[in-house]
């Protein structure tokens, strides 16, 4: 009987309940009353509307069941395909997304919703695009405002608080109560440390639930790298609607980064079982199972954690590298770490990727979330493509920029830092001048500074990211050169304040950005013009020099490869004319010439594993056995990869110039690497720890030796004279 008295209330709350009237409750924050209109409206006949209903329930699988029903039913209907795809984005499934929002535009050109939904794909990149189509959207409908909201959010993420503020304004114009508008006129006041009380009382008055809001609010957060506030944000909204799973996610997401790993997991398991099956979840909880494969080191405030395959190989060269960059940065910063400084070192770039973004496909190498650092280890990369320790001072550095501003730092001003301490430290560290950054320059692409966080965050051109930290990188060499580095310093501090780009340069600096703009293009002329203007015979002549190559003419190998090296130096990538020409002029029998050449590469910044072993060999055969160690150990902060011949041999050639505790290292990182002789690793590095009169140890480790070879007699012949 009560099932039929169900039945009866349901028919007749369907018959009532219509598609307006629900998502009218919902917009209103009236979240029981809006299940109880899905739930009616899931037992009528139409079967679009089930759809839409059960997707609000979170039945998804049903919701898509009944989509694909809908656009069987109605083919020519692109509006039913746009709202599938809005489901399918809403869960991360951009492809499927995209695929039926193309279907939709194929049906009715330029169709208002799936501009918008397009948009939306767009955005999750961070592509130019997505603003080209919500203003396309817009022309079409000019009420749209939704396309407005979309303006305006984008805007914000731009860091363009003034065109946020303005496309926000006329959302409300057309639509007093557009929410999201709302929410984007409280941020900005929250971003700017007010409290956006006008405009959250006008939210709370329309819907005192609406959790969408503050997930909105949460992201720019992050993407401010305001990680604490951007978690605060989405707990928040987790209390205004507790059913918000996206949020949830996120949240699970960034307390992950923050190193918050219990509550991060509790929360990701909860999205899962609740059928929050996303990408994201999944493979963020993926990683945090894989964790048991980690070992972690600590050592007074730095901590280091790195996969157990490599660690004993590893963590010598990343403990020292972290504990000098911290002592450096300490006294450059004038910043004293209060919090532990944590170091991730993933040797699956796609285990970065997801522990950086929740998702694969990341390009980074690295990462900052506050105090804790995510990286690519050596192995996770092309061998020559990735300096790590340049990688690990670039992401340390934002460590104490963040600091010391308490996260309000432009992302210019720290990524501009952090490139410029790569080279601070090390001048053959860093990336070159590339091909792409040269292409932006002759074609006058750089951006002005008063405007450079927009190349960082969405990009007009597919390089531009790449020339957006060269140039932040250079316009603080710039002022570092002309101001000097406390310059530098006291730009950071008064960015703490909240002051924006503009107001920051113009008071420290004494001139307007504009007249900034042009003077740092003067510099930079001079820096790199000589090289822009030889880029096009450089890029014609290489590919003849490599024919030359093949031919073995060695003559015109030389007389073309020459010019080559003076018009593009910061060229040192593989196949660079450097190592062209080094391969001339050795097969000449000019081995000394082949030497200062490969010198030269080595200084601009090459890292080819392969040419530095080259090299330190030609070396070594020169009587430069000093030279030949220290080029080598470029290596050790390129590549130190389980390569037992490269380590034994510096290990060797330190220990004959007498540099017994770099020599202890290498044959340290040998025993590390698992190696296939591991009586002869042991024996090598107990001599080296007897040379060093480290005997106690070198004894274990010759024990160790004839463990391994219980009749190896040089092994046996020390053991002897380290008893007696």
């Amino acid at each position: 009987m009560r099932s039929l008295v169900l039945f009866v209330v349901f028919a007749s709350l369907a018959s009532a309940a219509t598609l307006a009237e629900c998502r009218e409750h919902k917009r209103r924050g009236r979240l029981a009353e809006a299940r109880v209109c899905w739930q009616a409206l899931a037992q009528g006949r139409d079967v679009a509307l089930q759809a839409e209903a059960y997707w609000a329930m979170g039945d998804y699988n049903t919701a898509n069941d009944k989509f694909r029903s809908a656009v069987a039913l109605q083919p020519k209907d692109p509006g039913v395909r746009v709202r599938w795809g809005r489901m399918f984005y809403e869960r991360g499934q951009r492809k499927d997304a995209a695929a039926l929002y193309e279907e939709a535009l194929a049906l009715q050109e330029d169709f208002a919703p799936a501009l918008i939904g397009t948009a939306y794909l767009a955005s999750n990149s961070f592509e130019s695009k997505a603003v080209e189509l919500a203003e396309k959207a817009l022309a079409k409908d000019p009420k749209l405002f939704e396309a407005r909201e979309m303006l305006a959010r984008f805007a914000l993420e731009e860091y363009d608080e003034k065109k946020a503020i303005a496309e926000a304004d006329k959302a409300l114009a057309i639509s007093p109560e557009a929410l999201d508008a709302l929410i984007v006129r409280a941020t900005v006041d929250w971003l700017n440390d007010k409290p956006g009380t006008e405009w959250v009382a006008k939210l709370e008055k329309i819907n005192p639930n609406y959790g969408e809001g503050y997930a909105m609010a949460a992201a720019m957060f992050i993407i401010n790298r305001r990680y604490e506030e951007g978690i605060k944000l989405y707990r928040t909204a987790l209390a205004k609607n507790p059913d918000l799973l996206a949020a949830k996610a996120e949240l699970g997401v960034n307390l992950m980064r923050l190193g918050e790993e219990v509550e991060s997991r509790k929360l990701l398991e909860e999205c899962y079982n609740a059928n929050w099956r996303t990408a994201q979840v999944t493979n963020t909880l993926t990683l945090m199972d894989s964790y048991k494969n980690f070992v972690t080191f600590k050592k007074g405030m730095l901590i280091l954690r790195v996969h157990k395959k490599e660690a004993d190989l590893l963590r010598p060269y990343f403990e020292a590298e972290l504990e000098r960059a911290s002592a450096v940065f300490e006294k450059k910063y004038q910043l004293k770490l209060t919090a532990p400084v944590q170091l991730e070192v993933y040797p699956d770039h796609e285990d970065f990727a997801v522990r950086t973004m929740g998702l694969p496909g990341l390009g980074a190498l690295g990462v900052t979330f506050g105090n804790v650092v995510a990286m690519d280890s050596p192995s996770g990369r092309k061998p020559g493509s990735f300096h790590w320790a340049s990688t690990l001072w670039h992401e340390l550095s934002h460590v104490y920029a963040l600091a010391v501003t308490k996260h309000r730092v432009p992302r210019w001003f720290t990524e501009g830092l952090a490139v410029h301490e790569e080279t601070a430290v090390n001048k053959e560290w860093g990336d070159r001048l590339d091909p792409s950054t040269i292409r932006a320059i002759k074609e006058k692409k750089l951006l002005p500074v008063a405007t450079l966080d927009r190349g960082f965050v969405r990009p007009s051109y597919p390089a531009q990211v790449t020339v957006s930290y060269f140039q932040a990188g250079k316009i603080c060499d710039y002022i570092n050169e002309k101001w000097g580095w406390q310059k530098l310093v006291e730009m950071l501090k008064d960015f703490a304040t909240g002051k924006p780009t503009v107001e920051v340069m113009e008071s420290h600096l004494g001139m307007k950005t504009e007249a900034f703009d042009k003077e740092f293009m003067v510099w930079l002329d001079k820096q790199v013009g000589a090289q822009v203007e030889g880029f096009d015979v450089w890029r014609k002549t290489i590919t003849a020099a490599n024919e030359l190559v093949k031919a073995e003419k060695w003559d015109a190998v030389i007389s073309t490869a020459e010019p080559m090296v003076r018009a593009y130096p910061d060229y040192v990538e593989s196949g660079s004319a450097y190592e062209i020409l080094a391969t001339a002029l050795e097969k000449r029998g000019e081995k000394a010439k082949a030497i200062s050449v490969l010198e030269a590469w080595a200084k601009v910044g090459g890292r080819q594993p392969e040419t530095l072993k080259k090299l330190a060999k030609l070396l070594e055969d020169a009587g430069r056995k000093r030279q030949a160690a220290e080029m080598l150990e470029r290596i050790n902060y390129i590549y130190p990869v389980q390569d037992d011949e490269y380590h034994r041999r510096q290990g060797e050639l330190w220990l004959e110039v007498g540099e017994k505790d770099k020599a202890i290292r290498e044959f340290t990182a040998v025993v590390g690497s698992k190696p296939v002789d591991v009586a002869g690793s042991y024996y090598n590095l107990a001599k080296a720890l007897r040379a060093a009169g480290q005997n106690e140890q070198a004894r274990e480790n010759v024990i160790l030796a004839l463990e391994a070879a219980p009749s190896f007699r040089p092994a046996q012949k020390l053991l002897l004279e380290l008893s007696k």
